[in-house]
């Protein structure tokens, strides 16, 4: 095996670099890794192998077992196509093998992308789901390895799903047939579209428009934008269904989780994936303005005043917050920054405070996992658990990630290192990981969800990596935590036109692995 991206592993293994001295581990030209020294702590390395380990155990029994399917039943030990047979988990896990070092498994399924993935399935995949896995994993995998086969397939796929767009409005449908076309929504959203689902493919299509040079990606995915912000509220909160011919929002919830999560997050990563220039400061403005609407749904709980984020359906607020929310943490630590002094403060505050509210989701059951959602009570029991599952999901993980980069605290180290402890003694089974039905008695089901390999496990390995490893001013991860090399962009400014100018040429970074597949 290779030298991995960070580190010649048997060097941690026998001791060697972790006694304290500084080494440099950067990558010969590559942007991997920010050329820096650092002593590397060797707990952390330990933590770091573990993770590793977790990553060889899901990757293995995938590969044993449900190889070039989208996603391994590990109870019954096979494969299901969750996502019309995309290869979901293979194309999800590319980067987080390629980040590990796992090179032989990583030009195992580098082999299968070239060989076997055919996106011409009568299928009706959503939009946005095929978008943030196989878009964004194959666009990541391009960005690290410099393999010109996942950017062609990355365009492959991204052309399928175009047509979604072609509405009056330019908000897209949800659902489209990867071989013949046809965009529609879900009969249950009454016509509508979601908001999530359609306003939140802007980081995948924008790289794509970078790299090919070619706009329509970019043009499809800001307008959508570009039209929200037409109506934007003063709070900046917008409901989960939007019709997609008059592009106006329908009456329904307004929430930071499912159905609403990714689009906050993307006025955010949006901005700085432009390298916060001028041509997105209006996502900056948009998502700031969402921001002052989140503050009107914080609420704290009694007796031990964990606050929360609530959900709101016309004026009425419902104490309940998914774990789907605990990216938010996350968000704002990663946005604080934009701000001033004060303000600064007051949003990394609060991502602190939810941060301990999203790690008691997990403290608070006996398996030490969080259930999908929790209501918030005034009968002095603080938060009890809803939906009672927990299928591997990475948001809480993930705001561990950002607020200890952010703020070198290692007691979120400390709370990570937990949940994955959690997640070791009552999701690992010999073949494979999988969710719980019931967080209170540990009853587990039988799916190996894609994220857990392409977030989950990636977000706890770079806990207990050092900060120069895909550092946060050069990368920009995307919602299945797919991280995007940051380009500036040099377009005009958007007005109230519906032009976005031209991008950039795109340069695409030089890696150690230069050559090594060669463009085939």
């Amino acid at each position: 095996m290779g030298p991995s991206v960070l580190w010649q592993l048997e060097e941690l293994k026998d001791g060697r670099g972790i006694s304290g001295e500084k080494m440099n581990f950067s990558r010969s030209g590559g942007d991997v890794v920010k050329k820096k020294d650092f002593a590397d702590d060797p707990i952390d390395a330990q933590r770091r192998e573990k993770v590793k380990d977790a990553m060889l155990h899901a990757w293995s029994s995938y590969e044993k077992y449900a190889w070039g399917h989208d996603e391994l039943q590990p109870q019954t030990k096979k494969g299901v196509d969750s996502f019309g047979g995309l290869g979901a988990t293979l194309i999800d896990s590319l980067d987080t093998l390629y980040i590990m070092g796992l090179d032989e498994q990583f030009q195992r399924a580098r082999e299968w992308v070239a060989s076997s993935l055919d996106f011409n399935k009568n299928y009706d995949a959503s939009v946005f789901e095929t978008t943030i896995r196989v878009v964004g994993g194959l666009l990541s995998a391009y960005d690290l390895s410099g393999d010109k086969l996942f950017l062609d397939k990355a365009k492959d796929i991204a052309d399928r799903l175009l047509p979604a767009w072609n509405t009056p409005s330019g908000i897209p449908y949800n659902i489209i047939n990867l071989s013949h076309g046809n965009p529609h929504n879900l009969g249950w959203t009454g016509g509508n579209s979601i908001l999530a689902d359609s306003a939140s493919e802007q980081l995948e299509f924008i790289a794509l428009s970078q790299r090919t040079g070619d706009s329509k990606y970019q043009q499809k995915v800001e307008n959508v934008i570009l039209e929200l912000n037409r109506t934007f509220p003063d709070d900046g909160l917008l409901p989960i269904h939007i019709n997609p011919e008059r592009g106006t929002t329908s009456y329904s919830t307004i929430t930071f989780g499912a159905m609403g999560d990714s689009f906050y997050e993307y006025l955010l990563k949006a901005w700085i994936q432009g390298n916060k220039t001028a041509a997105v400061g209006h996502y900056r403005k948009m998502w700031e303005t969402s921001m002052k609407g989140l503050l009107s749904l914080v609420r704290r709980t009694t007796p031990s005043s964990f606050a929360y984020i609530g959900e709101k359906i016309g004026s009425s607020l419902n104490d309940k917050m998914d774990e789907l929310a605990c990216f938010a943490p996350g968000m704002l630590a990663l946005g604080s920054s934009g701000y001033g002094p004060d303000e600064s403060q007051k949003f990394l505050s609060l991502a602190e405070e939810l941060a301990w509210t999203c790690y008691n989701f997990y403290q608070s059951t006996p398996t030490k996992l969080a259930g999908e959602n929790y209501f918030f009570n005034d009968d002095g029991q603080d938060m009890t658990v809803g939906t009672s599952w927990n299928i591997l999901r990475p948001e809480t993980v993930e705001s561990l990630f950002y607020l200890w980069r952010l703020t070198g605290n290692k007691t979120y180290q400390e709370w990570g290192w937990n949940i994955f402890q959690a997640f070791e003694k009552n999701s690992r089974i010999e073949s494979g990981y999988v969710g719980l039905k019931d967080v209170n008695t540990g009853v587990q089901d039988d799916m190996m969800q894609s994220f857990f390999l392409a977030e989950t496990l990636k977000y706890l390995y770079l806990l207990f990596s050092p900060s120069s490893l895909i550092p946060l001013d050069e990368w920009v991860f995307n919602t299945e935590a797919h991280p995007i090399k940051i380009v500036s962009r040099n377009d005009r400014a958007v007005s109230s036109g519906r032009s976005v100018g031209q991008t950039k040429s795109y340069r695409r970074p030089r890696t150690r692995r230069e050559g090594r597949f060669g463009n085939k």
